[in-house]
């Protein structure tokens, strides 16, 4: 019986979760193996190279992040600020995942310090938020710079809250989100 292959996908999340712990220098084909069990041979049957993965890394982290996020939070149909709800509890959800979790998020920020086609890509993906963040808020709020303002603040809270060590007093973390999603969406 013949042994079933490594799925593309599995080595590309693999490839997310080590970016994640370590930035790109950890993304390396032998450690990657070695987590999920396997040997190196399969690697090679869907990437040409190390180069070749980290570009289909960032492919799918875009896709999922961009487009993947926009299509389930506009399939649920409703206004903007069900759409906003909805995409406020997908985000919220996703914060463990491989691809859509705020760490990789935060890895290739960091990455794309140093690499400026990762800043390119990164800047392309901020723009393509920051768009639909503007169609959802406009949709109910008529002025401008209004729209722009909770667009920046939902965007900052959703990259900067997990780095915030801060204490909120009476209030729990929780609590303080759930107010800010309160007043996004007023």
């Amino acid at each position: 019986m013949a042994l079933a292959r490594t799925p593309r996908g599995t080595w590309i999340e693999a490839g997310l979760r080590a970016l994640a712990a370590g930035g790109p220098d950890a993304v390396r084909i032998e450690p990657l193996a070695q987590a999920l069990g396997v040997s190196k041979g399969g690697f090679y049957g869907y990437f040409a190279n190390r180069d070749a993965l980290l570009t289909e890394m960032l492919d799918t982290w875009e896709r999922e992040v961009t487009e993947a996020v926009i299509e389930h939070v506009d399939g649920g149909g409703g206004d903007g600020r069900s759409k906003l709800e909805r995409l406020f509890t997908l985000v919220a959800a996703s914060d463990e995942e491989a691809v859509r979790g705020t760490a990789v998020d935060l890895a290739i920020r960091e990455w794309a310090r140093r690499d400026a086609a990762v800043a390119e890509r990164l800047r392309r993906v901020d723009n393509r938020r920051m768009d639909y963040l503007r169609a959802l808020f406009a949709s109910f709020c008529p002025d401008p710079a209004d729209v722009e303002v909770r667009c920046m603040l939902t965007f900052s809270v959703r990259i900067g809250a997990h780095v915030v060590a801060a204490d909120h007093g009476a209030h729990s973390r929780a609590d303080v989100m759930a107010l800010t999603r309160q007043w996004l969406l007023r």
